[in-house]
């Protein structure tokens, strides 16, 4: 990994001549050396989406004057953006139920370093998964929750979110349905893992669906909450092949494997700032 302190800018503006000369102009004299740029136009919509990281090292222009300073050119060519800095961690809260393997992933990978994040709490409606929050010295808070509750529980769990200031939250195989109410609070900050790949077999049990479809390929969906279910901007997919040797436990432990690998990915992703969304889909810069 690396240990440059780096700033990232993502943009997404109206496509049009000298974008890019004019946002390279301007961090070269700012001093600004460019280590990853890149970009995508979307002929369709006529947008123009671009994500240029640099070395803060050298940098003339201090992060918390960029915004003043970088105004002239968001103006001209109707820019929305943001910028982030590599050096900042965001705190991380992770949802989970019963199944652990996501969860188990996803601090295996953080205690690695391979996520760049704090995790300061772990909600669950159960207590299943404390055991492995308790292995990994991270807090496990349970917050019991029905059909008779909801609203109390959510008010409970965002009381937790505001404690613990968190930035983001991810849904490691979060068996609830969260309400629109909830969800506001965390606009495009909520990712999820679907245990199928999207649009197809929608619900709670798709490797029974897709079993009894005689599916040749399984996969896993990870994507953006909105207020409309399983149906937010998609980060990341993948996909296994399977035959007709396969039973359903072999479809469900194999896409369980699908299903940490591709929430970790969108996971990284997300922290590392590659992720630009726009008309209910996502681009995602390498």
């Amino acid at each position: 990994m690396s240990h440059k302190t780096t700033a990232i800018l993502l943009i997404s503006c109206p496509d049009q001549k000298g974008l890019v000369a004019a946002i390279a102009d301007f961090l070269y004299q700012h001093n600004a050396n460019i280590l990853h740029a890149d970009q995508h136009q979307d002929a369709e919509l006529g947008l123009f989406l671009m994500r240029v990281e640099w070395d803060l090292q050298g940098f003339d222009l201090d992060l918390v004057d960029f915004n003043t300073a970088f105004a002239p050119i968001a103006t001209r060519f109707q820019m929305q953006w943001r910028l982030a800095s590599s050096g900042s961690k965001p705190r991380l809260a992770i949802f989970v139920s019963r199944y652990d393997h996501c969860l188990a992933d996803l601090l295996y990978r953080y205690q690695a370093g391979e996520l760049n994040c704090n995790i300061p709490i772990i909600i669950s409606n159960h207590t299943d998964t404390k055991w492995l929050a308790d292995a990994y010295g991270i807090p496990f808070q349970h917050v019991s929750i029905d059909k008779n509750n909801k609203a109390d529980a959510e008010a409970t769990q965002l009381a937790i979110l505001r404690h613990h200031h968190i930035d983001f939250i991810v849904l490691a195989r979060y068996m609830q349905v969260l309400s629109s109410d909830f969800i506001r609070h965390y606009p495009s900050r909520i990712i999820n893992i679907h245990h199928s790949f999207l649009p197809a077999f929608h619900g709670a049990k798709p490797y029974h669906r897709a079993f009894e479809r005689g599916v040749k390929l399984i996969g896993a969906t990870s994507h953006y909450v909105t207020e409309t279910l399983d149906d937010g901007p998609i980060i990341e997919q993948d996909v296994a092949r399977i035959s007709h040797r396969d039973d359903l436990d072999d479809l469900i432990r194999r896409g369980a494997d699908l299903e940490k690998i591709v929430l970790s990915r969108a996971v990284r992703w997300h922290i590392e700032n590659r992720v630009l969304l726009y008309a209910n889909k996502t681009v995602v810069f390498d």
